[in-house]
C-alpha cells in the first residue's frame, strides 16, 4: 500500500472517530435533555402546553326578564353574537382585513388602526351585538385570532310607553336607570367558567372541565298594569298636545296595596333606541322632579285641622280676606262665611290660611310628615326626591299661610299620589311598591278613619260642584282636589307660567284607586288644574276602574254629606 493510500486510510478513520464522538455526544445530550424535560422541567412544560392549547373561558348568563303584574313582557334579553380578536394573531393575515371590515360594516382604516395599535393585547372587541347575517359573514371568514362569542341584548317591547319606569341596560347588560338599575342585583345573572381545548386558530375543540356553572338572572314582576299604563300615557300625551305643555306626569296607585299601577311621563324616550336621547330625558319626573303643589295640598292641611279637634265638618270660616304681617290674602271671588266643604270646593286661599294659622305649627307639620311629605317613599326608585318640607321651627305666619295653599313646600307627583292613597285607604299609609304585592298590606295608621271619611266627603263636593267638575267619572263618585301653582324661577314667580294639578280617589264610597295628574307649563288658553289636569284624571281613572271590574258606586253629579253620609244629587 502506498504512502498516500495509508495516509488517506488514517484520515478516514480519524474522521470516523470524530463523527462517532460527535454523534455520541449529541445522543447523550438528547438523552440528558429528555431526562431534564421529563423529570426537571415537566411541570413547566405542561403549564406551557396548557397555555397554548387550553383556555379558561366565561359562559354568559341570561339576564332575567321584567314583566308587568299580569305577566306581559316589558324587558327581555335576546341572544346575539359579538366579534373579538387577538390582534397579534389577526395580524398574520392583513390581506383579509378588507373583507373583515366589510363583514363588520366598519371603516377599514379605523379597523386597521385598532388592530395595529393593540398588538400587545390578547383581547380586543371588534363589534358588539351583530345582526345574525353579519355574524355569519364573520364566521365564514375563518381568520386566525378572530372569534365570535354569545352575548345578550336587552329589548323593550313597549318602548317609550314605560321607558322611565324600566330604564335600560348598557351594552354589557348591566342596569343603568329605572327598574333595571334598582333591581340589577336580582335581574343580573352570574357568568360561568369552563376550561376548553383550542386549536392553533383559537377555535374550541373540546370542553375539559366546568369550573363554575352560570346562574341565570331572575325574572322581575312589577306592579305596573300595562293596560292602565297605556291609558295614562295616551291621555297624558293628548293633554300635553292640546295645551301645548312642556312636560307632564300621571301616577296611579292601588290604595288597598300601595302598588303603583301606572307611572307615565312626557317627554319620554325609547329604551330600544337612545341614539338621539339626552341625559335629561332619562329623568322619571314622577319620582325625581319636585313642584309646588298649589291647592292640591289643601286636603292635607284640612286633615291636620280635623285631627286637631279645632275643626269639624260643620265649622265655618269668614273668607273675606286676611292680613298676615304685611301680606294681604284674598280670593279671586269673595265667598263670605262658608263651611269647610265650600272652602275646598271653591279653593279658598283665605279660608285655608285662617285654618292653618289656627293650628299649632308642630301639629300641622306632624300631619304633613306622617302623610309622607318631606321624605322619599318606599318605592326604591333610583334618584327619587324627598321633596322639600322645612321644619316647623323655622315657620313664620306668612310662610304658614302660603303653605296652606301650596307654596313654600315642594313635592313629587309620586309623593302626592301616595298622600291621596292614604286618604283613600281611610287614614292607613301603605308603602309605595313598584313590585307586585301578594297578599294584604297592613300599613300604618297616620290619621283617624273618621278624619279620612270626612275629608273624602268634603272632596266629593270639589268634583260635584266645585273647581274639579271635569274630573267626574260617569257611574262613579270621585273625591279630589284641583291645584294651580305659578312657576318659580330664582325666587320669583311668573304671572304667565303655571303647573296644573289634580289629585283624587275613586270610587268615593270605597276607594280603590288614587291618582295624581301634573301638567307642567301649559301654554294654551287654559292653565287651571280643573281645566287641564282634571279631564286626564277622569279618563285614566275611569278607564282603570272599568278594566279592573270595580263596581260603580253612583252617578256623576252625586255627592255625600260629610256629616250624614247621605248621597244627594247636586244641580248645577
Amino acid at each position: 500500500m502506498s504512502r498516500a493510500a495509508r495516509s488517506d486510510s488514517a484520515n478516514f478513520r480519524l474522521r470516523a472517530w470524530f463523527a462517532f464522538g460527535a454523534l455520541s455526544l449529541a445522543a447523550g445530550g438528547l438523552v440528558a435533555r429528555a431526562i431534564d424535560l421529563q423529570l426537571v422541567d415537566r411541570e413547566f412544560l405542561i403549564s406551557q402546553g396548557d397555555a397554548r392549547f387550553t383556555r379558561e373561558v366565561t359562559t354568559t348568563a341570561n339576564r332575567g326578564s321584567i314583566v308587568d303584574r299580569n305577566g306581559v313582557t316589558l324587558a327581555v334579553s335576546t341572544p346575539m353574537e359579538s366579534a373579538w380578536a387577538n390582534p397579534s394573531e389577526l395580524s398574520l393575515v392583513p390581506e383579509k382585513w378588507k373583507e373583515l371590515s366589510q363583514a363588520l360594516h366598519r371603516n377599514r382604516a379605523e379597523l386597521t388602526r385598532r388592530i395595529s395599535s393593540n398588538q400587545q393585547r390578547s383581547f380586543l372587541w371588534l363589534a358588539r351585538h351583530l345582526p345574525p347575517k353579519d355574524a355569519q359573514a364573520v364566521r365564514a371568514l375563518n381568520l386566525p385570532g378572530l372569534h365570535l362569542t354569545r352575548e345578550y341584548r336587552r329589548f323593550y317591547p313597549a318602548g317609550e310607553v314605560v321607558g322611565h319606569v324600566l330604564g335600560f341596560t348598557n351594552i354589557d347588560d348591566e342596569g343603568q336607570e329605572g327598574a333595571e338599575l334598582a333591581f340589577d342585583h336580582w335581574l343580573a345573572g352570574e357568568a360561568g367558567l369552563k376550561r376548553v381545548i383550542q386549536d392553533r386558530m383559537g377555535r374550541k375543540v373540546e370542553d375539559i372541565e366546568n369550573i363554575r356553572t352560570a346562574r341565570e338572572g331572575r325574572d322581575l314582576k312589577l306592579s305596573i298594569d300595562m293596560r292602565i299604563q297605556y291609558i295614562a300615557y295616551r291621555e297624558l300625551m293628548a293633554a300635553m298636545a292640546a295645551n301645548h305643555a312642556q312636560s307632564g306626569s300621571v301616577v296611579v296607585i292601588d290604595v288597598t296595596t300601595g302598588e303603583v299601577l301606572a307611572m307615565a311621563n312626557r317627554p319620554t324616550f325609547n329604551p330600544n333606541d337612545r341614539s338621539q336621547v339626552t341625559a335629561a330625558m332619562y329623568r322619571n319626573r314622577a319620582a325625581t322632579d319636585i313642584l309646588e303643589p298649589g291647592s292640591s295640598i289643601k286636603p292635607f292641611v284640612m286633615a291636620a285641622a280635623l285631627e286637631s279637634g279645632r275643626f269639624d265638618a260643620s265649622s265655618v270660616v269668614d273668607t273675606s280676606l286676611v292680613k298676615v304681617g304685611s301680606k294681604i290674602i284674598m280670593d279671586e271671588h269673595p265667598h263670605g262665611t262658608i263651611g269647610l266643604a265650600q272652602i275646598l270646593a271653591y279653593s279658598s286661599n283665605v279660608g285655608m290660611s285662617k285654618i292653618a294659622l289656627a293650628l299649632e305649627p308642630q301639629q300641622l307639620w306632624g300631619t304633613l310628615t306622617q302623610l309622607g311629605f318631606g321624605h322619599v317613599t318606599a318605592s326604591g326608585f333610583p334618584g327619587e326626591s324627598a321633596g322639600v318640607l322645612s321644619n316647623y321651627g323655622s315657620w313664620r305666619p306668612t310662610g304658614i299661610a302660603s303653605l296652606s295653599y301650596g307654596y313654600g313646600l315642594s313635592v313629587t307627583p309620586l309623593q302626592l299620589a301616595h298622600a291621596y292613597a292614604t286618604i283613600g285607604a281611610l287614614g292607613v299609609s301603605r308603602p309605595v311598591s313598584m313590585l307586585k304585592v301578594d297578599g294584604e298590606v297592613a300599613g300604618e295608621r297616620v290619621i283617624s278613619e273618621r278624619t279620612a271619611r270626612t275629608l273624602i266627603g268634603l272632596l266629593e263636593g270639589v268634583v260635584s260642584e266645585g273647581t274639579g267638575t271635569k274630573a267626574a267619572i260617569a257611574g262613579y263618585r270621585v273625591a279630589g282636589k284641583t291645584g294651580t301653582a305659578q312657576k318659580n324661577s330664582g325666587g320669583s314667580y311668573f304671572d304667565d307660567r303655571h303647573t296644573a294639578v289634580f289629585g283624587g280617589v275613586a270610587p268615593a264610597t270605597q276607594p280603590r284607586l288614587a291618582a295624581v295628574v301634573v301638567i307642567d307649563d301649559p301654554a294654551g288658553n287654559l292653565y287651571y288644574g280643573g281645566d287641564v289636569a282634571a279631564p286626564v284624571f277622569s279618563a285614566v281613572v275611569g278607564g282603570a276602574l272599568r278594566l279592573m271590574g270595580v263596581a260603580p258606586d253612583g252617578a256623576a253629579g252625586q255627592a255625600s254629606d260629610p256629616l250624614t253620609g247621605v248621597t244627594t244629587v247636586v244641580r248645577r
